[in-house]
């Protein structure tokens, strides 16, 4: 493990030397994640929809909330978050490429490389009042055995927003992926307040992949609360 970057900025309460730490584990392979010169061709409209339906869950302004950003890629999730009144951005993923691109927004407070699913987050539990994972989600990607690791630096009452693709060739890691996270409601880990479908989430670029010839590949959205989650305050 290797010290925290200088530069990165602490926010809210957090430390900037809590146990922060980069991994030198090689990066896992960011399938079908668009860049930037990709979105506009792509449609890609994940980041945005995420956002949006974070942004709407969202008990009070966000300003002062800490957002966790996993495989936060070059940064268009954080784009769209910023623009909803949150602020204090941080982003991990398993490509240092991507890190570079990312940090040269200026819109994260930490950025640190993580291959979630064969590491833990570098992060301490229960910091975080939202974790996004946004187009990381999915067959070849972060593993549905990570979901544990999430809700672990969630804060209770906190948020956890998360999506993936409804393609053919994505159905079986949807369906194992819907299958983990009813498992973690029954449990009482947490409790689902949204999972939108969305028909139009991005063009595809194999036909065979788009709804019902439409040229679109479908996605959902899904908001979910960690338990236990805190009273309301009287008055």
């Amino acid at each position: 493990l290797t010290p925290v970057p200088s530069g990165h900025r602490p926010c809210g309460t957090a430390s900037p030397g809590s146990g922060w730490a980069l991994s030198r584990r090689p990066a896992a392979r960011p399938a079908d994640r668009p860049v930037p010169q990709d979105v506009a061709a792509l449609e890609y409209r994940a980041p945005h929809l995420a956002a949006a339906s974070l942004a709407f869950a969202f008990p009070a302004p966000p300003a002062g909330s800490r957002v966790l950003d996993v495989g936060c890629g070059t940064g268009l999730v954080a784009r769209e978050l910023q623009r909803r009144g949150f602020g204090c951005l941080h982003g991990v993923d398993g490509s240092a490429g991507m890190l570079e691109r990312a940090r040269g927004t200026g819109l994260y407070r930490q950025l640190q490389r993580c291959v979630l699913g064969w590491e833990p987050l570098p992060g301490p539990a229960e910091h975080y009042d939202a974790v996004t994972v946004v187009g990381a989600l999915g067959e070849g990607q972060v593993p549905c055995s990570a979901l544990p690791e999430l809700l672990r630096v969630t804060k209770p009452g906190g948020f956890l927003c998360l999506t993936t693709r409804s393609n053919p060739s994505n159905l079986r890691y949807k369906a194992e992926l819907e299958a983990a996270l009813q498992r973690l409601e029954q449990q009482g880990a947490w409790q689902k307040v949204l999972a939108q479908e969305v028909e139009r989430w991005e063009r595809a670029t194999e036909e065979e992949e788009s709804v019902q010839g439409t040229g679109y590949i479908s996605g959902v959205v899904y908001i979910y609360r960690k338990c236990p989650v805190p009273p309301l305050e009287e008055g």
